[in-house]
């Protein structure tokens, strides 16, 4: 059975378990609202996310929930099925918009789609919190996010350490349209080709952030080029993608896979050493800092334009230390 098989039924279920309501989502999306302990007069502020197919964004709304908790305001936390629908995702945004909330943060499955509305809520004194991903625009307040183009660098660099500085290498990456996907694939793409001569990088894919198409397009990647010697997963469903294909292909320990977050099925494999390593971010701590930023910005304290959670290399070798252990999602 296919890897991806697995994690699609887990994280189902765990989108499954949200609430559906008050986020304005339609019927097909998911929605998860925090519990609120006072009435209307507490802050609201609506969170969307790029999706909920993936643990990230669970382990984003555990940070979001904690810090609503503790600064006493209400939040909504939502997104598409999955991270291909943009569309569904603006009809969120504006939804939220119309609630006239005290504040509303946002994670960009477009950078530049988003941005009409976004200017609607700017002309409203509405405060804009980015997250994860930045959009094309000064409208955000503040954005909390890793530096996604210094931590595809960093795994650049270990790919090349990995296949001893030269040979054939791919790219699966979860979309060209928003900032993450953009900087992870520049990110590394711009290490490789000023850093090290005799990497190639033959192919570069995007798969939507979906297991089942990231394995078809790994797949096909390896068979146009049998000297493949590395893949690099940008984001959670990538690399299970690419781990499946792999696996299916009979190319573990044949091709090295270097990813980035998380998931069990990453961590299984990175320990397995399917998976030569992966860059963690601080998913808890993106949605800590993002709840925080929305709430000094309604109150009009200073807040910080680029709010930098942090990003690691973990492998086999570091991922039950105390630094990296607690930045591991499954």
């Amino acid at each position: 059975m296919l890897l991806a098989a697995a994690l699609l039924g887990g994280c189902a279920a765990d989108g499954n378990s949200g609430n559906s309501g008050s986020g304005g989502g339609t019927a097909d999306a998911k929605t998860d609202a925090a519990p609120a302990a006072g009435g209307s007069d507490k802050l609201y502020i609506p969170i969307i996310s790029k999706g909920f197919q993936h643990q990230f964004w669970q382990a984003v709304k555990q940070g979001a929930e904690k810090a609503a908790a503790e600064y006493g305001v209400e939040i909504t936390f939502e997104g598409p099925e999955t991270e291909s629908q943009v569309d569904k995702q603006i009809e969120m945004l504006q939804a939220a918009l119309d609630k006239k909330p005290s504040a509303i943060a946002l994670a960009a499955l477009d950078s530049q789609a988003s941005v009409p509305l976004l200017e609607k809520a700017k002309a409203a004194g509405i405060p804009v919190i980015g997250f994860d991903s930045g959009v094309d625009s000064d409208i955000p307040v503040a954005t909390a996010a890793t530096d996604n183009k210094a931590a595809a660098a960093l795994a650049a660099d270990k790919m090349s350490e990995l296949i001893g500085g030269k040979g054939e290498i791919a790219l699966i990456v979860h979309d060209q349209t928003s900032v993450t996907g953009v900087n992870r694939r520049d990110g590394f793409k711009e290490q490789i080709e000023s850093k090290y001569p005799d990497i190639k990088i033959v192919d570069i894919q995007y798969g939507g952030g979906d297991q089942l198409k990231s394995t078809d397009l790994a797949k096909a990647i390896m068979q146009a080029h049998p000297d493949l010697k590395g893949i690099f997963g940008a984001n959670e469903g990538s690399v299970v993608g690419v781990i499946n294909a792999v696996t299916e292909m009979n190319k573990i320990g044949k091709v090295t896979i270097v990813g980035f977050d998380s998931g069990k099925l990453q961590l299984d494999a990175v320990r397995s050493g399917t998976v030569a390593g992966s860059i963690t971010q601080d998913p808890i701590g993106i949605g800590y800092q993002t709840v925080k930023a929305a709430v000094q910005a309604v109150k009009g304290e200073k807040v910080e334009k680029l709010i930098d959670t942090g990003f690691h290399w973990y492998d086999k070798t570091n991922m039950d230390s105390e630094e990296i252990k607690p930045l591991l999602y499954e």
